[in-house]
């Protein structure tokens, strides 16, 4: 079973396209976890970072088809917030979620060769390809983010990997911030960079597809550009696409409509601060405020998928 057979499967099981982003801040953790950090040690918050990541796993396991850790906020704490990342991946990946790692990783060579080696290939995701579990990375994701501006060859490598562990990536095509288009909307010979980078992941993909014609190479494209959206679900009609922006940055259920495929699936939208901090957000600080930071996690979730399923 391909990773773009099993997302895809996990968006059937769960009913759901709605991808929580783990992006823990420590101001804006819920109090009962802020105030429980003792000396302001990175050891102490790298903890508080895994209990906050691991309870809204445990809300939000049968809801949502997938989870996706950023990070730069576990990596803002050394080497106590990486092993904080590697819990919180393996305690996902053994909860039933697909796990995309947002690392937005890429060198060339044998430099590339090893991040794809680190972080691609999870215990869950290799077993359900009929492979050796003992194969799995040492970071055991199922995808993991990719820039591919160092051009193709600084891709294949992360291909390779994900032939050989039934892994994914997600490659920025379009990406969701207002500066992205200062490179991606250049042209060169009449065509967009962002385009020619979508023409690149169709090229990846091709002899790749699994039964529902999807490959391993993903894309991601921004719900805050919802005309290039559908433009690219068009140019890339064998990628799963990752769509963050939905939420805090603007993006709405309509706005990404044109990612999926006939059936509903084919995307992944992703909310983080909309979802992880909604105990703090107006419309649910007062039915649950900090005391019930996980009922408010869940209602997030569930009215997400609401407004999703409206749309789909």
């Amino acid at each position: 079973m391909t990773f773009s057979t099993r997302i895809n499967e996990a968006i059937s099981r769960t009913g759901s396209v709605t991808c929580v982003g783990l992006d823990p801040r420590k101001a804006q953790l819920p109090s009962p976890l802020r105030d429980a950090v003792e000396g302001q040690s990175p050891d102490a918050w790298a903890a508080a970072y895994t209990q906050f990541c691991c309870e809204i796993v445990d809300v939000v396991k049968d809801l949502v088809p997938c989870v996706k850790p950023q990070a730069a906020f576990f990596e803002q704490l050394g080497p106590a917030g990486m092993v904080s990342l590697g819990e919180v991946i393996r305690y996902a990946s053994e909860a039933g979620l697909v796990v995309i790692t947002d690392g937005k990783r890429n060198d060339i060579g044998s430099t590339a060769t090893a991040y794809a080696d680190a972080y691609l290939g999870s215990r869950a995701g290799i077993s359900a390809a009929g492979g050796d579990p003992a194969t799995a990375s040492p970071w055991g994701s199922d995808s993991l983010t990719v820039s591919p501006y160092l051009g193709q060859d600084s891709l294949e490598p992360f291909v390779e990997v994900c032939d050989q562990r039934a892994a994914g990536i997600f490659v920025l095509v379009k990406t969701s911030n207002p500066g992205g288009g200062y490179l991606q909307d250049l042209e060169s010979d009449g065509k967009t960079i962002y385009r020619s980078v979508a023409e690149l992941v169709t090229q990846l993909n091709a002899g790749r597809l699994d039964p529902d014609g999807y490959g391993p190479v993903g894309a991601v494209v921004g719900a805050t550009y919802p005309e290039q959206l559908a433009e690219l679900r068009e140019a890339m009609p064998h990628s799963v696409l990752l769509v963050p922006g939905f939420g805090a940055q603007g993006g709405a259920a309509d706005d990404v409509k044109a990612a999926l495929d006939a059936s509903g699936r084919g995307a992944v939208i992703n909310s983080s601060r909309g979802i992880i901090f909604a105990h703090a957000r107006k419309e649910y600080a007062d039915t649950f405020g900090d005391a019930r930071w996980q009922d408010a996690v869940r209602a997030a979730t569930e009215d997400m998928n609401a407004q999703l399923g409206a749309v789909v």
